[in-house]
């Protein structure tokens, strides 16, 4: 009889164990985390000198971070982190006002547009194609559908 409670201690501990332990090729799932504003580049190529307040926070959003100390200047961070690599994107851009609240110049990642992209007209819409199907591949039959198996069928009389 001595036995039975060291075989017990023996498998309370291996039970105690295998809940600690987490083999290598078992990997936690670790979400995306986007964090700010997002600036794109024609977003920012919209920017003009002289622009209101109102004007430049329509284009770019409400800024991150607008400082008591310094209220001609609006800061726009974008932090994202990759959940699988860990790989971490920052940008940072900034906006500039004069006294009298107007656009006075742009600093950061994000490349402000060049004389040339502001007065060349752009074509907004563009095609995008979704899968055409050629006229030989059209005129085939689909092949049968399958019966369903038999645990298919066993989840469809159960109602799932």
């Amino acid at each position: 009889m001595p036995r039975y409670p060291l075989l017990l201690v023996a498998a309370f501990c291996t039970l105690l164990t295998a809940c600690t332990y987490k083999p290598a090729f078992i990997n936690e799932y670790k979400i995306d985390i986007q964090q700010g504003n997002v600036l794109t580049q024609e977003m920012v190529a919209q920017l003009k000198p002289g622009q209101t307040r109102d004007q430049v926070r329509f284009l770019l959003g409400s800024p991150m971070i607008t400082d008591i100390f310094h209220q001609q200047r609006w800061d726009y961070v974008y932090r994202y982190r990759n959940g699988q690599t860990d790989r971490v994107d920052e940008r940072k851009f900034v906006v500039f006002f004069d006294a009298a609240g107007r656009l006075e110049r742009v600093a950061g990642d994000v490349e402000v547009a060049s004389v040339e992209d502001l007065t060349t007209p752009q074509n907004k819409s563009r095609l995008v194609d979704l899968g055409s199907i050629s006229g030989e591949a059209a005129d085939v039959p689909l092949p049968p559908r399958e019966p369903p198996s038999l645990y298919r069928r066993f989840m469809n009389a159960m109602g799932f």
